[in-house]
């Protein structure tokens, strides 16, 4: 049976950044477990990691990037672009079914198996089954709402909210990390 679950925002907003995940994993038509942990930090929690697709491989790529991350010092889009490129031309490893968002002070990147490392234009990103209601509900408090004194974190819990008002595979038991 195909899992289908999560939803993954991450938000840079005046200086600081916050990745969320919704708590939800489902299995086919049914719940099977409300309060999983998809968003967590790596690399001396200067890293926050966020995935969506299988656990185990999620997992398996959160551990592989943090070698990654070990062997170039840190460097967050040097260690991105060789674990897509792994990802994609080891024969085990692109069997893998997840994607990943990793955040740092200074970047934010879509890490997926295709290959890609994506680092978006306007400081939002989203994965996974109610990505898109959450990167909607993002933009839009970005651009349109009242944000006086709100930080990045504000931003990503409001628009999970939303997202799991609308999305059937997202709850609102949601785990945020900021930087």
């Amino acid at each position: 049976m195909p899992i289908k679950s999560t939803t993954i925002l991450a938000v840079r907003y005046n200086g600081t950044a916050a990745v969320a995940g919704d708590g939800q994993v489902t299995l086919d038509t049914s719940v099977v477990k409300h309060h999983a942990k998809k968003v967590r930090r790596i690399y001396n929690d200067r890293i926050i990691v966020g995935f969506a697709g299988a656990t185990a491989d999620a997992l398996n790529l959160s551990e592989r990037l943090e070698g990654k991350l070990e062997r170039y010092n840190g460097n967050l889009i040097r260690a991105a672009v060789e674990l897509a490129r792994d990802w994609r031309t080891d024969k085990y490893l692109r069997r893998l079914e997840a994607m990943m968002i990793a955040v740092d002070a200074e970047q934010m990147l879509l890490i997926s198996g295709n290959g890609d490392v994506i680092e978006p234009d306007e400081g939002i990103i989203a994965i996974g089954s109610g990505g898109v209601a959450a990167h909607s509900a993002a933009a839009a408090l970005l651009n349109y709402g009242n944000l006086e004194n709100s930080s990045a974190r504000d931003i990503v819990e409001k628009a999970m909210k939303i997202a799991g008002d609308v999305c059937i595979y997202t709850n609102h038991a949601v785990t945020v990390e900021e930087l």
